[in-house]
C-alpha cells in the first residue's frame, strides 16, 4: 500500500482546505483510510476514518463540525475537507491505511493497528 498526501499549505483563519490522500493498494485486502495530524510537541490526533469497502465513516466528536472525509468513485483518493480553520489546526497531516473495519478506537488512539502511512502534508493557519 502506498499513500501520498497533498493539498496542504498556508491559509488564513476561517478559511478552508481540502487535503487529498492518493491510495495505491497492491493486494486484495480491505482497508480503512484515516486522517491524522500532529503538531510540534503534541500527540498525534485522529481526525476521521473511512472504509474503502463500504464507505462507513467515523469522526471524533470534536472533529464532526468542521472536517468531512470522502472518497472519489474509484476509491483511489480520500479527501479531508477542512472548514473554518483555526490557528490550532496548524500541524502536519497524515493519512494512514489499516486492515481493520472502521471503529472508534481505530480512528482515534489505536495507532499500532495502522499498517501504512504517507509522508505528511503541512497545514499552517495564520491568525
Amino acid at each position: 500500500v502506498q499513500l501520498v498526501e497533498s493539498g496542504g499549505g498556508l491559509v488564513q483563519a476561517g478559511g478552508s482546505l481540502r487535503l487529498s490522500c492518493t491510495v495505491h493498494i497492491f493486494n486484495n485486502e480491505a482497508y480503512t483510510i484515516g486522517w491524522f495530524r500532529q503538531a510540534p510537541g503534541k500527540e498525534r490526533e485522529g481526525l476521521s476514518c473511512i472504509s474503502l469497502s463500504d464507505g462507513s465513516t467515523f469522526y471524533p466528536t470534536s472533529m464532526k463540525d468542521r472536517f468531512t472525509i470522502s472518497t472519489d468513485n474509484s476509491g483511489n483518493k480520500v479527501y479531508l475537507q477542512m472548514d473554518r480553520l483555526e490557528s490550532e489546526d496548524t500541524a502536519t497531516y497524515f493519512c494512514g491505511a489499516a486492515n481493520w473495519p472502521v471503529e472508534p478506537g481505530l480512528c482515534t488512539t489505536a495507532y499500532h493497528l495502522w499498517n501504512f502511512w504517507g509522508q505528511g502534508t503541512q497545514v499552517t493557519v495564520s491568525s
